[in-house]
């Protein structure tokens, strides 16, 4: 088992309803396959073979795990709350009660790393040159709810203000990068910060 004193401290270090569910998470990985590394990636958990397999996070009440690769997972047991999940396909998970078996999630992991092994890439996103309306992403709506300081922040911003920060987080090109981010905005703005203060004089 390659496990990383990183991830230890990371998992310690976790709120406390967090550290079993999380501790779980990662023995599953390795039950899965006993060649998956994992390191810390952006501030969090990540477990790679061949490439990046799936990674875990915990916020303050509930905690996330995600597969790189979701959106060519069969999902044959349903258990994805979200294909192109941002903070990762399983949803919320606040409990054990949150999670699929042991079985069904070893299988969805071992699908993942059969598809870094046969090299399969994730499609590229389509560029929409169409200006739309600002709509708030479901993931940012929730981080806020969590934050009421950021939020009535958000609220109070123009909305070219608003834009910048959602532009932001939708151009990530991985969850990670999003979770990175969507973590710095909720930083920034429970600050009254805009997303662009650091080039304004």
């Amino acid at each position: 088992m390659h496990t990383s004193v990183q991830v230890d401290k990371y998992i310690i270090n976790s709120a406390e309803f967090a550290i079993p569910i999380l501790d779980h998470l990662r023995n599953l990985v390795h039950k899965a396959d006993a060649r998956i590394e994992e390191k810390i990636k952006w501030g969090m958990p990540f477990f790679d073979y061949k490439g990046t397999v799936c990674h875990m996070a915990s916020f303050k009440h509930h905690c996330a795990f995600g597969f790189w690769k979701g959106a060519l997972i069969s999902d044959e047991y349903g258990i994805f709350k979200e294909r192109s999940a941002s903070m990762g396909s399983l949803g919320k998970i606040k409990s054990f009660d949150d999670l699929p078996s042991d079985e069904i999630l070893i299988a969805y992991i071992q699908q993942a790393i059969q598809l870094n092994e046969d090299n399969v890439k994730l499609p590229s996103k389509p560029k929409s040159p169409d200006k739309k309306e600002i709509i708030v992403p479901q993931y940012l709506v929730e981080a806020l709810e969590e934050d009421p300081t950021a939020l009535a922040v958000f609220q109070n911003f123009s909305p070219s203000n608003k834009k910048d920060y959602i532009l932001w987080l939708e151009e990530a090109k991985t969850e990670a990068t999003r979770l990175k981010r969507l973590e710095t905005t909720l930083l920034w703005l429970a600050e009254g910060k805009t997303r662009m203060w650091k080039y304004k004089k």
